[in-house]
């Protein structure tokens, strides 16, 4: 099988700026969860339909996220309830550009609106700016802690001709009360578009293989495991 790397430098590269055409910080997200074993296939026929993010000739980027919640987990039990008015609070550590965004994605009626500020380092308690946009974003009274960090290599791809990404998430690890799980064979693929698009290259090559969309995320994903 040719490796993931040969296969992702058969793509067309797009840089950082050139991917502000697709923001997309309101949007509708799409998941879908499959095995490692098939990314490399299911990479061979996305090359003629997408570009690949490219910084600093690196096309395997590599993310960690520090999630915050509260004693009782509501950000966690909302999600996990399908509550349709829900919000994730993390910051984010873009590790091959070396940057670190405070984050807050809100999830109303289906669709995602992502709002986030620069931060320089993770930390284990929100700050003030930081508390400014949990408020204006998604109102709380509930006092809001770090509790789990994860890890991943990710692939973006960008739709050559419409407004859509495609994040392939995988090589996931988990820091939950100092114990650390890892999720090898799991491949976390997220379709970000404006509206629903099922004419999407990615999203027919997933109903021709039978895998349907799949409610899943990375942060209840490692507060399930043991």
């Amino acid at each position: 099988m040719q490796d993931t790397n040969n296969i992702i430098n058969q793509f067309l590269p797009i840089s950082l700026a050139e991917m502000d055409r697709v923001k997309l910080m309101n949007r509708i997200d799409t998941k879908f969860a499959f095995g490692k074993n098939t990314l490399n296939q299911i990479l061979t026929l996305l090359t003629e339909d997408y570009f690949v993010l490219e910084i600093n000739g690196k096309r395997g980027m590599e993310y960690e996220s520090l999630y915050f919640d509260d004693s009782e987990f509501s950000l966690f039990s909302d999600h996990h309830r399908g509550k349709s008015n829900r919000a994730k609070v993390r910051i984010r550590n873009y590790v091959d550009s070396n940057l670190f965004f405070f984050e807050v994605k809100h999830k109303v009626k289906g669709r995602t609106d992502k709002h986030r500020i620069s931060t320089p380092s993770f930390h284990a308690e929100i700050n003030k700016g930081e508390q400014a946009l949990l408020q204006s974003v998604f109102p709380t009274t509930k006092e809001l802690h770090a509790n789990i960090t994860n890890r991943f290599t990710r692939i973006t791809l960008v739709n050559k001709t419409a407004a859509e990404r495609l994040t392939l998430d995988f090589d996931l690890s988990f820091n939950y009360q100092d114990q650390i799980n890892t999720f090898n064979s799991l491949v976390i693929a997220e379709l970000k578009q404006e509206r629903i698009n099922r004419n999407s290259p990615f999203y027919m090559l997933m109903k021709s293989r039978q895998l349907r969309p799949y409610r899943l995320s990375k942060y209840c994903l490692g507060i399930f495991v043991p």
